[in-house]
Formats: structure tokens, sequence, C-alpha cells
């Protein structure tokens, strides 16, 4: 009896130890997690992170974006695996705090194009912080968590903030298809607010309709979204993917009153203006520690970024 009673002390003292180990390290040892609770009770994720900088070094936060892969009729990532290590190597000179993944990695959201991605994306050697598209809808929100945790195994939820002393970044996954349910418009509005005056980057599959003419009746519909969340003074940035659009023919980097719009290339497969000509690329964001933004679009394969694609801003960080 004794015996037994000690065998069940054991366990259940192997259980409070393993509760109490933290998290493994993402690649980043300066990001660390905490939920808190938003005005309309729902569980906020949020990682605070200061970056990975000297103190003499100019910038404040490196970041790349991969665009849409789902690929078709195949379930072969040749063009992200490709930026994955371009990305890897450019770490080697060129520190990259967190790659962002604007959406639809997996075509119609099967198990097969999410086993293959899942083999590429765990070869990123920086932190991966994904967001659903309409392709992850093809499936369900439980699929597309249980992959999102082996690219990154802190990922609970399919949208939340990464927020640093100077800005934030609000990951909104779309509620369906594209768009926004008014519940899901409502949450971001709300980190928004609770963010201010710090400017805010918004990570959204697709940007609101009309943005991009080159597919204008495609993308967010939500009237909440479009009329007030927009209009936050402190929305500096929306970031998206969505259209595939060759970044040769396309407006791909604009401002429209008081918000820059930056598209993300598709890495598998382009549509816009026409299936014609694909050229797999992805695109870098740096930003300096007085505000200055510059955008970077390479080609995969290539070792400098295309200067015909630079677009460059200022933040108007806080003191």
């Amino acid at each position: 009896m004794m015996i037994q009673s000690l065998k069940y002390a054991i366990i259940l003292l192997s259980i409070i130890l393993a509760g109490c180990q933290g998290n493994s390290d993402t690649g980043n040892s300066k990001i660390n997690e905490h939920a808190k609770a938003d005005s309309i009770g729902i569980e906020v994720l949020e990682f605070s992170i200061t970056g990975k900088h000297d103190e003499d070094d100019s910038t404040l936060l490196r970041i790349a974006f991969i665009g849409d892969g789902e690929p078709k009729p195949c379930a072969e990532f040749p063009h992200t695996d490709a930026a994955v290590e371009q990305i890897n190597t450019l770490m080697q000179t060129q520190p990259i705090d967190f790659v962002i993944g604007v959406g639809d990695v997996a075509h119609k959201g099967t198990e097969i194009q999410y086993e293959a991605a899942t083999e590429v994306l765990q070869k990123l050697k920086a932190p991966f912080y994904p967001i659903m598209g309409n392709e992850e809808h093809g499936s369900t929100v439980e699929r597309y968590l249980h992959y999102a945790q082996k690219w990154n195994s802190d990922i609970k939820s399919p949208s939340y903030v990464i927020k640093h002393d100077k800005l934030a970044f609000v990951f909104g996954s779309p509620d369906h298809d594209r768009d926004f349910d008014d519940s899901g418009a409502n949450w971001i509005l709300e980190q928004i607010q609770r963010l201010a005056p710090k400017p805010v980057l918004l990570i959204v599959h697709g940007a609101q309709k009309g943005v991009y003419p080159e597919k204008p009746d495609k993308g967010i519909s939500n009237q909440l979204f479009i009329e007030k969340v927009i209009s936050q003074s402190n929305l500096a940035v929306v970031i998206s993917g969505d259209l595939h659009m060759d970044m040769e023919r396309v407006n791909h980097s604009k401002k429209i009153e008081h918000i820059h719009y930056l598209h993300i290339p598709a890495l598998e497969r382009t549509k816009v203006p026409d299936k014609t000509n694909h050229t797999p690329m992805f695109r870098v964001m740096t930003i300096t520690k007085d505000g200055h933004v510059t955008i970077q679009t390479y080609a995969t394969g290539e070792i400098t970024s295309r200067a015909e694609h630079d677009y460059s801003f200022v933040l108007n960080l806080p003191k």
C-alpha cells in the first residue's frame, strides 16, 4: 500500500513540474507571451517584443513577410522553400526579428497541403507569426491551429497582438472567407484603440474592397471595419496578401489618406492582372529607431532586393 501511494505521489509531482515549465524558445529570447481580456471579454493573446538589435544599431525591428502559398494542383511548395532558405541566409548579415505570414498557406485547408507546408515552414530560423486566409477556412479553425502550433508553438488563437514599446502589430484572421463579422472587426478596433497612441501595423489577409483597383471587388466588405477600424488615427499600415498580384504590373504599395497599404506577393502562383508571369517574391520591412520604414522586395534566388519595388515612409513613434 505504501509503495502504491509513493507511485501516485511521484506521478502527481511530475505533473506539477511539467505544468511549471515555460514555453520553448522560438528563436528570439526577447519575446514574452501573456494573455489579457479586452472590454468585450475576449482573451487577447499578446506577445511583447524588444527586438534583438544592438544599442549602436539604428534598426528598431526588421520583419520578413511571406505571402500566399496554396499551390495547385500539387501540394508542393518549392518557392516557399526557396524564400525560407533565403530569409535564413539574410539573417546571417541582417538580423530578422520575426517572419509574418499573411494567410492562405494550405489550398482549401487540406491536410496534405498543411503537411507539405509544415515541412518547409519548420525550417525558418526566425519566429513565424501567421494569420488565416480564406483557404484555411476551407477547413476548420481547429485544423489551422493544429498546424500553426507546429510552425510556432506559442500560437493559440487565430488573432493576436505583438506589442513593442514604440509600436504594435495586430494580427486579424478573417472570421469567414476573407472577411470579418462585426465581432471580429470590433476585436480589431478595440486592440487599435487600447494601443493608442502607438502606431499600429494591421495584418489582414485581404485589404478592404477598392484599395487595389486591379481587383476592386475582392476584399473586406464589413462596414464596421471600413467605417471605424480604418478611421483610427493610430492605424498606420495595413499589410495584406490574397490577390496574388504581379509586382511588376500593379501598384503594390501606396498611401490612402493616413494609411500605408502594402501588398505581399504570393509565392507559389500569380493571378492578377493575369497568370502569364510569376516571379516568386517576399518582402522585408526595416524600421529604424527614429521611425523611418523601408520595405524591400526580394525575388527568390536573387541576392539583392529589387530597387524598383522599394517603398518607404515615416512612423510617428512615441518618445
